[in-house]
């Protein structure tokens, strides 16, 4: 689990990911604010039972910062 401290462009070649997972998200309510939460989940191919794979958390700063990189990723989103 973390919590994302900084977001930053990359501009090495990169290539789709050939398995999906599922995503669970929830608010948490800290004394600092909420912080979003982003939960992965093993592929449907894994042998065990289903569990978190990894954790990302933003607070609002971290958010609104996402929310600015998928708007310029995707910017026919703003026309929804």
């Amino acid at each position: 689990m973390a919590k994302i401290k900084e977001f930053f462009r990359v501009t090495k070649t990169a290539s789709p990911h050939p398995t999906e997972v599922e995503c669970g998200y929830q608010v948490i309510l800290t004394q600092n604010g909420a912080l979003l939460q982003l939960s992965t989940y093993g592929s449907d191919g894994r042998q065990s039972e289903k569990k978190v794979s990894q954790t990302l958390q933003l607070d609002r700063e971290r958010a609104a910062e996402l929310l600015q990189i998928i708007t310029e990723a995707f910017p026919d989103l703003k026309d929804s």
